[in-house]
């Protein structure tokens, strides 16, 4: 395959999987912000500096109320990382490829872009915005669905779930990055994170169900540990990882447990740490309440092995 044409794929993916998380960003920054003081800025400061940035923001838009933060993480074109210019960036790598992806793919991705660019327009989703960000989630999901049963499950099909699978960790682990979930009043469950929240930030990462069949009653830590190390939710961290070394060995052809390549060492070492994790990891006894040690090492990890990925697949 051509570096180029796996280079799009993969960003392809990754701008879709991106859209659909910033969504995801925004309905959790909704929930948690439902019992603060109107005039609490601090949550969309935090969701500002997650998906976007903090001093373009605040030299084209002033003080991060919620109505300004939302235009500048969907609809905002000047903005790198809203959820219309990553599908703009999306569409246009999928238009690169089109002799590759299916026609379904292809229809999905403009069909996506379009649905967005006209709420844009006119400006649709002000009275309703978690109707539109579940819009935007449901799209992503179609066309990950209309990929898996449409696509032959290749090289280019292994490079699309490196590109969301990696995406869907980084913004994982962001999400649980959010100041007001690693505080002792959040994580005991007191005064700043209530129950009708953790369970608001479950819902906003589709695991709320899961996380129940799995745990029960809603604790901060095995929210933690559910989103970072479960194996089998497939928006958990762990989860993420393990897929992506098995993309990686069906791309090179390399024996799993072993690796020829620096993306198979990189990934292959960053799953076995989730391997072995526990939340002792996570929440040490220096810092039994503050996962973002960890959190903020896991994805200096990740971006390196994105690196490597590129520069042994993309740039030769």
């Amino acid at each position: 395959m051509l570096s180029r044409v796996a280079d799009s794929i993969f960003w392809m993916s990754r701008y879709i999987e991106r859209a659909e998380n910033i969504a995801r960003f925004v309905d959790a920054t909704m929930t948690l912000t439902l019992d603060l003081p109107a005039d609490d800025t601090a949550a969309w400061a935090e969701l500002i500096a997650s998906v976007g940035d903090p001093e373009d923001f605040t030299a084209r838009y002033g003080a991060p109320t919620p109505g300004a933060v939302l235009r500048y993480v969907t609809f905002d074109e000047c903005n790198p990382n809203s959820i219309l210019t990553t599908l703009s960036r999306a569409r246009e790598n999928a238009r690169c490829i089109r002799d590759t992806i299916s026609s379904e793919m292809w229809e999905q991705a403009n069909r996506f872009y379009l649905d967005v660019k006209a709420a844009a327009a006119q400006g649709r989703f002000g009275a309703m915005p978690h109707a539109f960000f579940t819009q935007v989630k449901l799209a992503s999901h179609q066309f990950v669905g209309v990929t898996d049963s449409t696509m032959s499950h290749g090289e280019a099909w292994h490079f699309n779930r490196i590109g969301r699978l990696l995406e869907r960790a980084d913004k994982t682990a962001s999400i649980l990055s959010v100041e007001r979930l690693n505080t002792n009043a959040g994580i005991n469950g007191e005064a700043l994170i209530n129950d009708l929240q953790w369970s608001g930030l479950l819902k906003a990462a589709s695991a709320h169900e899961m996380y129940r069949k799995r745990y029960g009653r809603i604790e901060p830590r095995r929210v933690f540990e559910f989103l970072l190390l479960s194996r089998e939710f497939p928006r958990a961290a762990h989860y993420c990882l393990l897929r992506c070394v098995e993309s990686v060995h069906a791309i090179s052809g390399t024996l799993p447990g072993t690796y020829t390549n620096l993306p198979e060492q990189r990934l292959g070492r960053l799953a076995a740490q989730l391997d072995y994790a526990g939340m002792e990891d996570i929440l040490p006894a220096a810092s039994p309440t503050d996962a973002r040690p960890f959190l903020q090492q896991f994805r200096r990890n990740l971006y390196a092995a994105g690196d490597a990925i590129a520069a042994t697949f993309f740039h030769t």
